[in-house]
């Protein structure tokens, strides 16, 4: 699909599920717009002082019913149309969550929206979740590119919603409950993570970034990042054993 110059640059490997129903939406209100525009100027131009326009009630039966065909057309073509597309894409990408989780290439990452940055935590070479040798960083998430990514999302505070607006996906951090989503970069660089939901008077602030890395180069992050955080690890620091037994 071309590039859309009014959306952000499409880094998802199913970004372009969402941009061709937003496309074809576009398309089908500028018909419609344009039915509704040549209706009035052709009114402008037949009806006026000297022929003035037969009013038109609606009130018969056949009028009726001509209405409500015109509206379970419009209906059908647009909605049912995205309704029935965004079935499909739910069923084939995602929320294809068992896929993915069975997926020996799955990155699992934990992240905790809070008054106003993203925390975000990854499993050491143990495995497991919320233990020594985890990687923990802030408003900063690296990524290995053409893998998956699996993400379960928490909120320390307030509702928040992580938005990837270059992944064509974001959910709502609500408190007391664990989210999920899952998304697969094709293409390197550094894209923003937003807060799509008002969460204070620093919600303009709660900007973050996400760095899709080569493989190899995010193993080694990864690798390095892991060794850091079992050489600082303190059991003690409550604080910082915000994470969770992957669910």
């Amino acid at each position: 699909m071309t590039p859309d110059p009014w959306l952000p640059e499409d880094a998802s490997l199913d970004g372009y599920r969402v941009d061709a129903l937003l496309h074809y939406a576009h398309r089908v209100d500028a018909v419609l717009l344009g039915v509704v525009v040549v209706g009035v100027v052709f009114a402008c131009l037949r009806f006026g002082p000297r022929r003035v326009a037969a009013s038109f009630t609606g009130e018969s039966h056949r009028a009726r019913l001509g209405v409500l065909g015109v509206a379970l057309a419009v209906f059908l073509l647009l909605d049912g149309r995205l309704f029935v597309g965004t079935l499909k894409d739910l069923d084939e990408a995602f929320w294809s969550f068992d896929r993915v989780a069975a997926d020996p290439r799955t990155v699992r990452i934990e992240v905790n929206a809070q008054q106003w940055s993203w925390s975000a935590r990854y499993a050491g070479p143990d495995g497991v979740f919320n233990t020594g040798d985890d990687l923990v960083t802030l408003n900063d998430i690296r990524i290995p590119v053409d893998r998956p990514v699996f993400v379960q999302l928490a909120s320390a505070d307030v509702i928040h919603d992580f938005s990837l607006p270059n992944f064509r996906i974001k959910l709502d951090a609500v408190p007391g409950r664990i989210g999920r989503m899952w998304f697969q970069a094709k293409k390197t660089g550094a894209f923003e993570i937003a807060c799509a939901q008002h969460c204070g008077v620093n919600h303009y602030k709660m900007r973050g970034v996400l760095t899709v890395l080569p493989g190899p180069t995010y193993d080694a992050w990864a690798r390095e990042g892991s060794a850091i955080s079992a050489r600082g690890f303190d059991p003690r620091d409550s604080d910082a054993h915000w994470g969770w037994a992957w669910r």
